[in-house]
């Protein structure tokens, strides 16, 4: 059974979780830093998150996030199913050997985005602390 019923839920949760770290003053800076536009293309349900480090972000916040269409041109696209991505941000998807299984699959300076790891794993902790308050316990795996 899928994690997400419907494209809004995974807005909801991945989107929500996403806007969030973009405030967080450990990951978003390193994040910024990055300058890279990143898409993250999902099925099932099919669904599209951009995290935009190149261009101004709002007051506050250290990246833009977009749920949905965008006509920004990303420099790393990130495709993988919904549920593969929910687990990831558990930390219970290892990035390089999901790559290697073709779980994952990327196009654009794979090299830029391994460096990104270390910036995000302060969000395996907050993943599952943001789905509970925002009343999503149920999806904690």
């Amino acid at each position: 059974m899928a994690f997400f019923k419907d494209a809004a839920e995974l807005y909801e949760c991945i989107g929500g979780f996403f806007k969030e770290a973009a405030k967080d003053p450990d990951m978003g800076p390193k994040i910024r830093e990055s300058k890279l536009i990143i898409t993250f293309e999902y099925s099932a349900p099919d669904s599209r998150i951009t995290v935009d480090a190149k261009n101004p972000a709002a007051p506050g916040d250290f990246f833009t996030i977009i749920t949905g269409p965008t006509d920004l041109t990303p420099d790393v696209r990130m495709s993988m199913s919904a549920d593969i991505a929910h687990r990831f941000w558990f930390g219970k998807v290892n990035l390089v050997q999901a790559l290697a299984k073709g779980e994952m699959k990327a196009q654009g300076p794979i090299p830029s985005i391994l460096k990104l790891l270390p910036a995000i794993k302060p969000a395996y902790e907050l993943y599952p602390e943001y789905l509970k308050k925002i009343g999503k316990a149920d999806k904690l795996i």
